[in-house]
């Protein structure tokens, strides 16, 4: 079941990947796709559309946070080579209508807990992650700084846990779970105990949209609610209380009438409460 669901999911990101457009393009979903699709995708913008000319910067800076772009002049076969060598893809671009160019493009590397970031932590695998984490690891979680803390756990579900080795395995235990919860786990040596770092990709959240009308009618009934002004009867006291609250307006406070309206009844039984008693609580 579980492979049947991440077969769906591959085949859903080929199709996103194949959808994807320089328009679409983001710096977060540029670490989805590979060299040859940047190459794709490049060759169908329309370098004859001015709006387009003036945003081939800004394609070029979004592809850049997550490929190197190398331009080989004069179209060098040596130096193509050299390229090719180190894992680069090397092929020509339209940069203008007369005027073409020899990239060589490679993908990031993602091997050192330093190249993560927030726009790629969500395209490695957990266990990606934990390859990175075990080239890095020395000193185990507390070792990593805050910042790389909060990418890392802005993509996966981080727990930790430190026993003496010959606990860590032991069934019905916290590994045991995670392991059957589908986390991946490094483990840490430090001396007689062993630190188990779990990690799992956090599942993505769909954000709410308000959702506008925009028919004529509701346009309409808009437009009639703006002829009416709203009363605001939040602070307006009911009738009752109103009734209550007045009295003749031609009676005035006097010395005379002051101490009996401010005057409490008190019932002489009742016993006298010191309201320091009730401090503590």
């Amino acid at each position: 079941m579980h492979s049947e669901i991440k077969n769906l999911h591959d085949m859903s990101k080929k199709d996103d990947q194949k959808a994807m457009s320089m328009k679409t393009l983001t710096k977060s979903s540029v670490w989805d796709v590979q060299e040859n699709d940047i190459f794709r995708m490049w060759d169908n913008v329309d370098k004859d559309a001015v709006d387009i000319r003036e945003s081939l910067r800004r394609y070029v800076d979004i592809v850049r946070n997550a490929f190197m772009i190398e331009e080989i002049k004069n179209d060098d076969k040596k130096v193509k080579e050299k390229f090719i060598k180190m894992g680069y893809k090397v092929a020509q671009v339209k940069i203008e209508e007369n005027k073409r160019i020899t990239w060589a493009i490679k993908k990031r590397p993602i091997v050192r807990v330093t190249d993560l970031t927030y726009e790629n932590i969500r395209h490695i695998s957990a266990a990606k992650l934990i390859e990175v984490l075990d080239r890095n690891f020395g000193g185990g979680w507390d070792s990593l700084s805050q910042s790389i803390k909060d990418i890392i756990e802005s993509g996966f579900d981080i727990s930790t846990t430190t026993l003496p080795s010959d606990r860590l395995h032991k069934k019905g235990g916290m590994y045991e779970k995670k392991m059957a919860d589908g986390y991946e786990v490094l483990e840490v040596k430090k001396g007689t105990w062993v630190e188990a770092i779990f990690a799992k990709l956090k599942p993505e959240t769909e954000k709410p949209r308000m959702k506008f009308s925009s028919s004529r009618e509701d346009d309409e009934d808009r437009d009639d609610e703006e002829d009416y002004e709203i009363e605001d009867d939040y602070n307006k006291p009911d009738e009752e209380d109103e009734m209550e609250l007045s009295g003749p307006q031609d009676d005035e406070i006097t010395e005379e009438n002051y101490s009996t309206m401010m005057e409490i009844a008190t019932d002489p039984d009742e016993e006298v409460v010191d309201m320091t008693d009730y401090v503590d609580e």
